[in-house]
């Protein structure tokens, strides 16, 4: 069982096949990188001897099917939605499969078929969803083998701009999926405060951001994930007062991109019309009731903001009040905005990214209760290697070679919530710089 499929070449990718083809390397395996654009996949595999490249497109059944059939373990690098595919035929060929998406309601449906195939499906394997999950879990059985009563879970995580490499205002450029930045947020978070139950329309989620210290550091800006309130089961904290998930940025991010959600500019539901004959300073004034004064002053007006503004500055530093053409046809706002952030937001060739992730557990043990803050940060070594790109692959590459060496028990549909996994994935990846530190106080 040493040949290897990974389906996707794309930008958390590399840190995956390369950890792939290196183990293969060492043990006699092979690995297949497989995507619609054959000349990136040959570039990540890069002539390695354990390595080949292939088309495909994954939509076209015959040629998913017999890629699938002639290897032992699948790694999806697909888009979330595409899983199910690829699930469906590791489960008629009997193969492993590993993804980094949250597992779908359809995917988890498989689980008694890959169970009583004796198959290992394990999702929600990367960075967040995945690491989060491993170091979480380490810490709250840490805390309950020692008989400690967990009353607060709060957990942290962005995927930001290194401070040596951040040179713009806004704090922040993409190291992920630029689509799933500009639609983060929508719909509405659910957590938990004091045993009560929270809700926070998207409308309002980003206003309604708060201030998290991160040791050593300083203060990020969170906002609520979409359902806390998934995790209660997961993490075996269901009777909990105190639960939230919560995505980390640089202080200030959350007021501008505020700004750009009221003004509508996150709506994909929609196209602009004429939109490539139009100005940037039109597709503005057309948000705008009519006034005196300039489409930048009248947004100002609309915003609540002063002319002069962090957030005001951080608009104009986008280019939404110049009066230069969008030429895009018919697309919608977050399609406009997307494309005007792929240039303003985009790595330099040096830049370094930087991952934060920090859980916050609150527990009581022989009546005195405490708290424990757990941080790790990383950072990337240019728009290549990027932190994101390790923490996305590594955990799925050592998971993969778990499979192969016969240490992973647990089948069916699963996340990396079990001590068989989170230990040895955790051992390696601190091999790898993911090291958590850990500081623990005394509450009053």
């Amino acid at each position: 069982m040493k040949n290897i499929l990974i389906i996707g070449a794309g930008r958390s990718a590399s840190a995956c096949i390369n950890y792939c083809l290196n183990h293969a390397a060492e043990n006699g395996g092979f690995v297949t990188v497989a995507d619609a654009n054959p000349e990136q996949a040959q570039k990540r595999i890069n002539n390695h001897p354990n390595g080949r490249s292939a088309w495909l497109d994954v939509n076209k059944s015959n040629d998913r099917k017999d890629l699938i059939s002639r290897h032992d373990i699948v790694v999806s690098l697909l888009p979330a939605h595409l899983h199910l595919l690829v699930a469906t035929d590791c489960i008629k060929y009997q193969k492993h499969l590993v993804t980094a998406s949250y597992v779908s309601k359809e995917m988890y449906r498989l689980g008694d078929e890959a169970r009583n195939a004796s198959l290992i499906f394990m999702g929600e394997m990367g960075l967040d969803p995945g690491i989060d999950h491993m170091s979480a879990m380490k810490l709250l059985d840490n805390i309950r083998d020692k008989g400690g009563n967990i009353t607060a879970f709060r957990s942290y995580a962005g995927g930001l701009i290194a401070p040596e490499s951040d040179d713009n205002p806004w704090h922040y450029k993409f190291t992920w999926n630029p689509r799933n930045v500009v639609l983060a947020g929508q719909g509405t978070a659910q957590y938990m405060e004091n045993g009560k139950y929270k809700y926070i329309p998207y409308s309002r989620l980003f206003k309604e951001h708060h201030s998290v210290d991160v040791p050593g550091m300083g203060p990020y800006d969170a906002y609520a994930n979409r359902d806390s309130l998934l995790y209660r089961e997961i993490y075996g904290v269901e009777g909990i007062p105190n639960i939230l998930r919560a995505t980390l940025r640089f202080p200030g991010f959350c007021d501008a991109w505020n700004a750009l959600v009221q003004i509508g500019l996150t709506d994909g539901s929609y196209p602009i019309h004429d939109a490539d004959k139009i100005t940037y300073h039109e597709w503005m004034n057309a948000y705008l009731p009519a006034g005196n004064g300039s489409v930048k002053e009248r947004m100002a007006d609309f915003l609540g903001e002063k002319i002069d503004s962090d957030v005001m500055n951080k608009l104009e530093w986008l280019g939404l009040f110049r009066k230069k053409r969008i030429n895009m046809k018919q697309a919608t706002p977050a399609l406009i905005l997307e494309h005007l952030l792929l240039d303003k937001w985009k790595l330099s060739p040096k830049d370094k990214d930087m991952i934060i992730m920090q859980h916050e557990i609150e527990y009581e043990l022989d009546n005195q209760k405490k708290k424990v803050v757990s941080s790790m940060v990383m950072k990337g070594k240019d728009e290549n290697d990027t932190a994101m790109s390790r923490l996305v692959g590594l955990p799925m590459g050592i998971f993969v070679k778990l499979i192969i060496d016969g240490k992973i028990t647990t089948t069916g549909v699963n996340i990396p919530v079990m001590k068989e996994v989170y230990d040895p994935v955790l051992e390696e990846l601190e091999k790898y710089g993911v090291v958590f530190k850990e500081y623990e106080t005394e509450m009053s």
